[in-house]
């Protein structure tokens, strides 16, 4: 498994839409996160700052960089593109982030 980390940011004022949101994530997301390679998925907020960092486990990167094409992506980034940063694509603003120390 690959670990992959980044970061992305919720506008102030929308830290508990965006939890809402994600409980329950919608079930044909999640399927699609577990067909792409997804696996061991983290989200956690910062309510200072209101920078989310994500961690997820996946199979292989790209067929982990194709999930932002699916249909049920694109509206799930429509959806939550009010409540937090967005590129005009409509995916969230994000940084990847490199790993420098790991531990089992």
């Amino acid at each position: 498994m690959i670990r992959k980390a980044f970061v992305m940011s919720v506008h102030a004022g929308y830290e508990q839409e965006y939890k809402n949101r994600h409980n329950p994530i919608w079930k044909e997301l999640e399927e699609e996160i577990h067909r792409h390679g997804g696996r061991k998925y983290s989200i956690f907020l910062d309510r200072i700052t209101k920078t989310l960092f994500a961690y997820i486990e996946i199979e292989d990167e790209q067929l982990w960089k194709k999930i932002d094409e699916t249909p049920v992506c694109k509206r799930w980034h429509a959806y939550m593109k009010e409540i937090m940063p967005s590129n005009p694509d409509d995916t969230p603003v994000s940084r990847d982030l490199e790993e420098v120390f790991h531990i089992d």
